[in-house]
């Protein structure tokens, strides 16, 4: 078990590599994985259901004991993001397929990376696992919602079938994973440690289908998704640093909230792109190269911020010395 644990864990700490890896592998011999499109909300499903089984119910005294914190940390997930990928849909004046996959992606509740992510900056890792929660349960009514506030001006959106697809592949394996940490604790310990990779072999699969199946458009508009994709994050990460800094967080608690607001549920995002918007593959590719640049920018942010001293704390330092003199 120790040598699978070791495996796991390189790959997990190479996942961006082997994205990135089968990207290019899906680009030269796209139908190796097309067929994969077919299985993408099972593969999700099976995330979430980890997702599920790595919670229990004392994950959600994290929003007992910091509601302030979480509170703008939801609000900022699904105000920025959102916000932000309108901004540059129309400042960019991208096409119409590819303008809903970006306020799509930006629609979507914090991914689950977000808590590795935080962990490795040093931030509250409680809090975040308490905002991708709470962000996770609100995503049937939000994510459709707010995308068809922003996205219907492009193309007609079912809204209701979304929210359905949502409860289908995100919300009920979580709560079905919930049910079995709870009920079968000694088994799904035992269990749970093989899901990371789990996630990280589904994660690459649907990359790689979408990218395969649309190997056309992905030459073609893929630099530019690309530029689009690096902003919305960017910009995601700085704005959300910046609205909890402006709410007197502290230094652990802006990390968490900017990394939250940062990271997209990007596989969520390509997996209803897949589903509600066949016709129009390029409409997914958003949300795959999402998935693909967060987890290069995530750790470069966490390596940044784990290597820095708290600012807090060095003024404070700096007062008492004043004081003392």
């Amino acid at each position: 078990m120790t040598s699978f644990l070791r495996f796991s864990q390189f790959i997990q700490k190479t996942f961006a590599l082997w994205v990135m890896l089968f990207a290019v592998i899906a680009l030269i011999i796209p139908d190796a994985f097309v067929w994969l499109k077919a299985y993408m909300p099972w593969m999700l499903g099976i995330i979430m259901f980890g997702m599920g089984m790595s919670m229990t119910f004392n994950d959600f005294k994290g929003v007992i004991a910091s509601p302030k914190a979480v509170a703008i940390g939801v609000f900022a997930q699904f105000i920025i993001m959102p916000g932000l990928a309108y901004i540059l849909c129309k400042l960019f004046q991208l096409p119409a397929e590819i303008a809903i996959g970006v306020i799509l992606v930006g629609c979507c509740p914090g991914g689950t990376a977000s808590n590795v992510i935080t962990y490795m900056a040093k931030g509250n890792t409680a809090l975040s696992v308490a905002c991708t929660t709470i962000s996770t349960i609100l995503a049937p009514i939000l994510t459709p919602g707010i995308f068809y506030l922003l996205a219907s001006q492009w193309l007609h959106i079912n809204a209701s079938a979304m929210f359905i697809s949502i409860l289908q592949v995100v919300l009920f394996p979580i709560f079905l994973g919930l049910i079995a940490r709870t009920l079968f604790k000694k088994q799904v310990e035992h269990y749970i440690q093989a899901m990371p990779l789990i996630s990280v072999v589904a994660i690459i699969a649907i990359v790689a289908a979408i990218i395969g199946d649309s190997k056309a458009a992905m030459l073609q508009s893929g630099l530019l998704i690309l530029c689009v994709v690096i902003l919305h994050n960017g910009l995601g990460y700085l704005c959300g640093y910046t609205l909890s800094r402006l709410l007197r967080l502290n230094y652990p608690d802006r990390k968490a909230v900017a990394i939250e607001v940062g990271m997209q549920n990007s596989g969520l995002g390509v997996t209803l792109a897949a589903v509600h918007f066949a016709a129009s593959p390029i409409t997914a590719l958003p949300s795959a190269i999402f998935s693909l640049w967060h987890n290069i920018s995530g750790p470069m942010l966490a390596t940044y911020w784990a290597s820095k001293t708290d600012p807090d704390s060095s003024k404070e330092i700096v007062r008492r010395n004043s004081n003392q003199k």
